[in-house]
């Protein structure tokens, strides 16, 4: 058996709901599922109840958006299995309130060259802890705009350099994100190195703690998986696999289970957990 260990739904930006979720990881034959929505465990949290009727294990988790500070880029580090999650919960809903503020601010932008309702928005956002740019590329869509998320109009409208409704959110410092995910008594994982260039930074956060790199993704370079299985070997880290699953707001059909992680290593990584409990 296998566990898709990075996977989204609709309370961030996935475009589907999570007992839906759920019931997929039952017919495809998932042992386990974590639902790592950015910035929330309210996914996981929900998920719980479905695993049960489902018959699927859930590992609670989420994805932290974080900054590298050294370098100024984005990182996205994955909490597993905290035991007082509240320590982590102030830093991301500070976080989802300002992607929401900052998206909300791009709003008016976006209507002034395109002529979409602002309640258009709003409803595709139903259900999300947060607002997020594709919630507003949703709506775009739905008023015949463009037929992709993250195509031409997207970079017309939110491209960091140019983009007309461009948006800078402040995210917290990924070493703060790696302590206060040891704090509470989670597993911390490196999630997709390749897709923010985070390789010059793996050393210094195996320095601070880390636990495990995702070294299976769908996005990831030519021999990724080997370099970072041969990091994880050398370092003692775990090693997990996900989709990064966000159904059809991904630019590209990654079903869930597309990337996995095995038995032994979601082992360790609950083994680990159960170590760490702080509650």
């Amino acid at each position: 058996m296998a566990a898709d260990l990075h996977v989204h739904s609709k309370i961030s930006d996935g475009s589907t709901e999570v007992d839906e979720i759920v019931l997929l990881a039952r017919n495809k034959g998932l042992s386990a599922i974590s639902i790592t929505d950015h910035d929330t465990f309210f996914g996981s949290d929900r998920a719980a109840f479905f695993g049960e009727k489902f018959g699927v294990k859930i590992i609670k988790g989420t994805e932290i958006s974080c900054i590298d500070n050294k370098r100024n880029r984005k990182v996205h580090l994955l909490c597993y299995l905290p035991s007082d999650p509240s320590r982590v919960a102030a830093m991301i809903r500070k976080t989802a309130n300002i992607r929401k503020q900052a998206v909300e601010a791009s709003i008016p932008k976006v209507l002034q060259a395109y002529p979409i309702s602002p309640d258009m928005i709003t409803r595709r956002s139903a259900g999300s802890g947060s607002l997020y740019k594709s919630h507003v590329m949703k709506a775009l869509m739905d008023a015949g705009y463009t037929t992709e998320y993250y195509g031409v109009l997207y970079r017309k409208l939110y491209d960091p350099r140019f983009g007309l409704a461009k948006v800078k959110i402040e995210y917290p410092d990924v070493f703060d994100a790696l302590r206060l995910v040891k704090e509470s008594g989670g597993v911390s994982v490196l999630a997709h190195p390749a897709v923010y260039d985070s390789y010059e930074l793996i050393d210094e956060l195996i320095e601070k703690g880390l636990d495990g790199i995702e070294v299976s993704y769908p996005r990831a370079k030519e021999d990724d998986e080997e370099v970072l299985g041969s990091i994880c070997d050398k370092h003692g880290l775990i090693k997990t696999g996900g989709t990064d699953f966000h159904g059809s707001s991904c630019p590209t059909a990654y079903p869930l289970g597309t990337c996995t992680t095995d038995d032994e290593q979601l082992e360790r990584m609950i083994k680990l957990a159960q170590s760490r409990k702080t509650v």
